[in-house]
């Protein structure tokens, strides 16, 4: 029975909601396929998507960045985090080296831990990256000349990535030259079908209200506007999180029983930072977008840019959205035309598993 070790990065759940569909995917055409799981992200999140066997092996794989909130990144504390992640390197790769000798997989895929890339190799077995970022990408922009230690962490980062095999770069992705052999793949995008009618019955929404999600990967915020989201005439609004007493435009996620994605496709307006999965679902779903940038994470430029070219996206800046000055933006998001041009297929998947394949039927002969 062929096996992979997948290892996932657990900076929110959008690596791992890149790689589930490729797993599935891979299980749907190996039968006997097995999957372990080496990552903190946690369990529920894979229990509705999973469809092939798996375990789970909880393990801190990389730093990723630390921030408040989904707002405001910690440079200097991901800075730290990295060094003293990085103070037992040896340790670590050797630990893992021999979790995965142990395990005995035919393939390493990892999205996007450096340590899985350079365990991988040194135990031996093939090993692949799929990403649409690397974190030598997100932090060479934030390296500091004052302190040496930054750029030894950055090149060690780099030396782990180019140990990989290859790297299955997802449509759009960084550059990561980092990687010594890429190839490109297309979008990972799989929104389930809408069930608009369905939603608003649940939550009493009539259909001349436009329905907006509030949805910023994973990440919440410590309060919400309410009484201006209460405010706003014509709109209601859906959040990941408890709503206080007494509100009637403001709405939970909790309560209800469809998947995230179909919330996503059934909803008028999606408002959230730019992310790889949420962005790519609403433009395949053709939901438009409010957005509230960071402006210090590489990815964002990328992801706006194909939001405009292929969905519709209004840009929310960060001081309006923290006085709760949304309704023009979600207004004229309501308003904007649909695209000329219609996003690339949504095939990263299948291009991946295509890719992935020879690997894993090596060990069914």
């Amino acid at each position: 029975m062929p096996l992979i070790w997948s290892a996932i990065s657990a900076h929110g759940y959008g690596h791992a909601a890149q790689v589930v569909p490729v797993l599935n995917e891979l299980g749907r055409q190996i039968p006997a396929l097995s999957v372990i799981l080496r990552t903190n992200v946690p369990r529920h999140f894979f229990e509705s998507r999973m469809t092939l066997p798996w375990e789970l092996r909880p393990a801190q794989m990389d730093i990723g960045c630390l921030q408040h909130g989904p707002l405001t990144m910690d440079w200097d504390a991901t800075w730290h985090a990295h060094r003293t992640f990085h103070a037992n390197w040896e340790a670590r790769l050797k630990e893992e080296t021999l979790a995965i000798r142990e395990a005995c997989p035919e393939l390493v895929i990892g999205n996007t831990p450096y340590l899985a890339m350079a365990a991988g190799a040194a135990a031996g077995v093939p090993t692949v990256a799929i990403a649409s970022l690397s974190w030598d990408e997100i932090l060479q922009d934030h390296v500091d000349p004052a302190q040496p230690w930054h750029a030894a962490i950055l090149e060690n980062i780099r030396r782990a990535y180019g140990q990989a095999q290859l790297l299955l770069r997802l449509t759009p992705g960084l550059p990561m030259p980092a990687f010594h052999r890429a190839i490109d793949i297309g979008p990972i995008a799989h929104p389930l079908p809408p069930a608009r009618a369905q939603l608003r019955a649940q939550l009493t929404i009539p259909n001349e209200d436009a329905l907006v999600l509030v949805a910023f990967g994973g990440i919440r915020f410590e309060a919400l506007p309410f009484d201006r989201m209460e405010s706003m005439r014509g709109i209601q609004f859906l959040i990941d999180g408890p709503v206080p007493p007494h509100y009637r435009r403001v709405h939970s996620l909790a309560p209800l029983s469809e998947r995230f994605s179909t919330i996503l496709s059934s909803v008028d307006v999606i408002m959230t930072k730019p992310g790889y999965g949420t962005t790519l679902e609403a433009v395949a779903a053709h939901v438009p977008v409010v957005y509230v940038r960071r402006y210090d994470f590489t990815e964002e430029n990328q992801l706006v840019s194909y939001l405009h070219r292929y969905g519709r996206g209004v840009e929310l800046s960060r001081a309006d959205f923290l006085e709760a000055r949304w309704e023009p933006a979600i207004r004229q998001a309501l308003a904007l035309p649909t695209p000329a041009a219609p996003p690339p297929a949504s095939t990263g998947a299948v291009d991946a598993a295509m890719q992935l394949l020879p690997f894993l039927q090596t060990s069914e002969r």
